[in-house]
């Protein structure tokens, strides 16, 4: 056989191949049709509902049990019980918690050919979950009807009349979907509005019945209390008498009646503010109300050690310092007429304090900066305890040229010497410091005479530092 297989490879292959797609070919088929496989699938497990009829119900035939539109099971059987029909509903597992007791099954056709489906509003909280068995009662359920059914219960003119009333609409409608479709939209919202009428209608249906009922008590208590209801007759005869003979009372008491009414309308309305304040009062004074009682104990405890104390010290300090008071009064008086001139003298004072102490940002400065500054300078200006004697001292300021001029014009060496460090600082008088320097480099290299030099630098202001060294004629 190994040897035949060997020689055959590749139809046996095939054959394989074939057997495989078969098998699940087959599968597909079996799966689609609603055959279960045990070992792959679990079971489902079944509930039951009522029907008035079972008409077209044919199990086997893929007929399905949906929930808005989604399958949840198949048809498993349906039976006979008291002369009407009991249809067994294969649900699946995953669904199992899906139905709950206050379920409700409509049986309709999918196809004009009675595929019949059952289709399942599942219902919901608060009613519990449906177990397995849960029977539908026929009062929740409603079969298929069919047309023929509503036309028997016309008689022959109605069915004649709706018969025209139909090819009529067809004549009329065909090739208009599209505008019937558009006219239904426009009615959109008068349908709401009507759905909104016919819930107003129901409710005062409800409110109608109940009324009436309530009328019906009433009416039987009225006629178990008749005598009652004659006693109270004849008190109101009674009553209405006195109310006749009291028509000037009543009619001014009328005539009254509305600037009362205004003024009690007008007080409830002050009273409703009062009230609305009133009550987040009242609630913040409850903390309050409660700690009361711990209050009047702490100032009962207070109260006991201090009463000495105010009747042989502060009493007596009272009345000694009555006159001293007296005194004062006129002196208070005259401060609190004071007071407002006060204090814009002090607001003024205040600015001009804060103006002085302002300190603004760099470079400039404030006030007090100033100040300080002017007060170093007073000091140094006016101080004649130093080495110099009773000199003040002196700040002059110049240029360098007239600096330089200075020097050039005096030929006192005092004044050079105290120049030449100026005259020669080329941060200071640059120009001078570079004639300076030029100078003395050409000195140094014999192109200019120490006579020379010395006018330069003396018409210059400037001095070299081999100047002391040279002849001053």
């Amino acid at each position: 056989m190994t040897r035949a297989i060997k020689n055959h490879l590749s139809d046996f292959v095939a054959i394989v191949v074939l057997l495989v797609l078969a098998v699940a070919i087959s599968g597909y088929i079996l799966d689609h049709q609603g055959l279960r496989f045990p070992l792959i699938e679990a079971a489902p497990f079944s509930d039951y509902v009522e029907l008035q009829t079972g008409q077209a119900v044919t199990p086997g035939q893929g007929q399905s049990v949906r929930v808005s539109g989604v399958q949840i099971g198949d048809i498993g059987a349906i039976t006979l019980k008291n002369g009407y029909a009991v249809v067994r509903m294969d649900i699946e597992s995953k669904f199992k918690h899906l139905i709950h007791t206050n379920a409700t099954a409509l049986l309709r056709p999918r196809t004009g050919l009675d595929d019949m489906f059952l289709e399942l509003d599942p219902g919901g909280p608060p009613a519990p979950v449906a177990k397995p068995g849960f029977t539908i009662m026929m009062s929740d359920s409603l079969p298929d009807i069919d047309p023929d059914e509503i036309l028997a219960s016309l008689d022959s003119d109605t069915r004649a009349y709706l018969d025209q009333l139909v090819n009529g609409a067809g004549l009329g409608l065909k090739n208009r979907g599209d505008e019937l479709a558009q006219v239904f939209e426009r009615f959109e919202p008068t349908h709401r509005d009507l759905a909104r009428v016919n819930s107003a209608v129901a409710q005062r249906g409800a409110d109608l019945a109940q009324l009436v009922d309530s009328l019906a008590r009433l009416n039987t208590a009225l006629a178990q209390k008749q005598v009652q209801i004659v006693q109270l007759i004849d008190a109101s005869a009674t009553v209405f008498h006195d109310f006749a003979n009291e028509d000037t009372n009543v009619s001014q008491a009328i005539a009254d009646l509305p600037g009362t009414l205004q003024q009690t309308t007008e007080t409830l309305q002050k009273v409703q503010a009062f009230a609305a304040q009133l009550g987040p009062a009242a609630a913040n004074l409850i903390p309050a109300a409660r700690a009361l009682p711990a209050a009047n104990s702490a100032l009962s405890a207070l109260a006991v050690p201090s009463t000495p104390i105010i009747k042989n010290q502060i009493r007596p300090f009272v009345v000694a310092a009555r006159p001293v008071i007296r005194e004062l009064r006129p002196a208070a008086i005259n401060l609190a007429k004071a007071t407002p001139d006060l204090q814009v003298v002090f607001r003024v004072l205040g600015n001009f304090v804060n103006m002085l102490g302002y300190n603004p940002a760099s470079p400039d400065h404030g006030y007090l900066w100033w100040l300080a500054w002017a007060d170093h300078n007073a000091r140094s200006l006016f101080e004649n305890q130093d080495a110099n004697g009773d000199f003040r001292n002196l700040f002059l300021q110049t240029s360098c040229d007239t600096a330089a001029q200075i020097a050039d014009s005096s030929g006192l060496m005092e004044v050079i010497d105290n120049l030449t460090p100026i005259l020669t600082d080329a941060d200071l008088c640059p120009a001078q410091a570079a004639a300076n320097a030029k100078d003395y480099k050409l000195y140094e290299e014999g192109k200019l005479s120490p006579r020379q030099a010395s006018n330069t630098i003396a018409t210059l202001g400037a001095k070299v530092p081999f100047l002391p060294k040279l002849p001053t004629n």
